[in-house]
């Protein structure tokens, strides 16, 4: 068996680590922040994708008008909000302006770091690819963000729910791969001889429940579908909505109606909780009892959001709660799957 590589005398796992967990919190606060741009139906305001210029909003009242011209010309205003007076425009703008800005202060987060810890040799061996990745993936997220944005400018009033649920699981994914770097990182610090943690089958089998909820609860941002019942555990007084399968084949159901999408959402949690509930076990077994706390203080605290978001017909600050914290079940997810899987 391959002995590990111990780290050079000029590498900084531990700095690295605190490093990237900086970076990790800076993708939750984004991904706050990218649900109140769909609660708010803000993410179209900003028509166009200009990366480096894009980062300076309208200064003047030319500039203003200029933007809504071009907000006027796309069918979310013409079939939704026509006659949007150009204060309500300044509001939409301002949450997708922001949610952008934070996704390029992300990138120099991750990469102006990066680049001086490479050339202060600070990497430790075998970490230099998966920060690489990492920052890549970074990269690609911004572009997927807009070929989600683009689905939403001809022919739509909105985004489609398929893009929007592959921008956000790309960002939980990066979130995740950042934590579990950064874990392994702290275990070199501690132990020059560590390895890096082993993703378990079990971990494997929790992350796949996770994802189908993750899926589902994007459809639901996607579509709207936390509006069709504001009754829990009831949909509209009954349990499940039979009457969508007389109009719609099954599968067709199952990834655009959103009575369907919302069912599923709902009932699916209880498998993901039921695997999240081992997976704190094993973590705690492991030795790392912080981490089952988190796990099951996170899809707690997620499970009553998500029921009263439902009761209060999506409110604002529920539904973006709910989201907050549903990338803190991931980034606990990330840290007990760690947990149970160290050597």
């Amino acid at each position: 068996m391959l002995q590990p590589t111990r780290p050079s005398a000029t590498a900084r796992p531990r700095a690295i680590a605190h490093w990237l967990f900086a970076v990790a919190a800076l993708i939750v606060l984004m991904v706050l922040v990218g649900g109140i741009t769909r609660l708010t139906e803000s993410g179209l305001s900003i028509t166009e994708w200009k990366p480096v210029t894009g980062a300076v909003p309208p200064l003047s009242e030319a500039q203003w008008q200029a933007e809504f011209a071009k907000y006027q010309r796309i069918p979310e205003y013409q079939l939704v909000n026509q006659g949007m007076t150009l204060a309500e425009f300044k509001t939409i703008f301002f949450w997708e302006y922001v949610h952008r800005l934070l996704g390029r202060l992300i990138g120099l987060a991750f990469f102006v770091p990066l680049v001086w810890f490479a050339v202060r040799k600070a990497i430790p061996q075998g970490f230099g690819w998966r920060l690489g990745a990492l920052f890549a993936l970074g990269a690609l997220q911004g572009a997927i963000g807009w070929w989600m944005v683009t689905s939403g400018l001809s022919e739509r009033t909105d985004v489609s729910h398929f893009r929007l649920a592959v921008h956000l699981l790309t960002a939980l994914f990066i979130l995740a791969g950042t934590i579990w770097t950064a874990l392994d990182l702290l275990a070199l610090h501690r132990d020059p001889a560590a390895r890096p943690a082993r993703f378990t089958r079990t971990a494997a089998i929790v992350s796949g429940l996770l994802f189908v909820q993750l899926l589902f609860g994007a459809f639901v941002a996607g579509l709207n579908a936390g509006l069709v019942a504001n009754d829990w555990p009831l949909m509209n007084g009954r349990f499940f909505p039979s009457e969508v399968l007389e109009v719609r084949g099954f599968f067709d159901a199952l990834v655009n109606d959103p009575a369907m999408v919302h069912w599923i959402h709902r009932w699916w949690a209880w498998l993901a909780v039921a695997g999240l509930v081992v997976l704190a076990r094993h973590a705690r077994r492991a030795g790392c009892r912080p981490a089952s706390i988190a796990l099951h203080s996170a899809f707690g605290i997620q499970i009553l959001l998500g029921i009263a978001t439902v009761w209060s017909s999506v409110a604002l600050v529920l539904a973006a709660a709910h989201q907050l914290t549903g990338a803190l079940v991931v980034a606990a997810t990330a840290w007990a799957a760690h947990a149970a899987g160290r050597r």
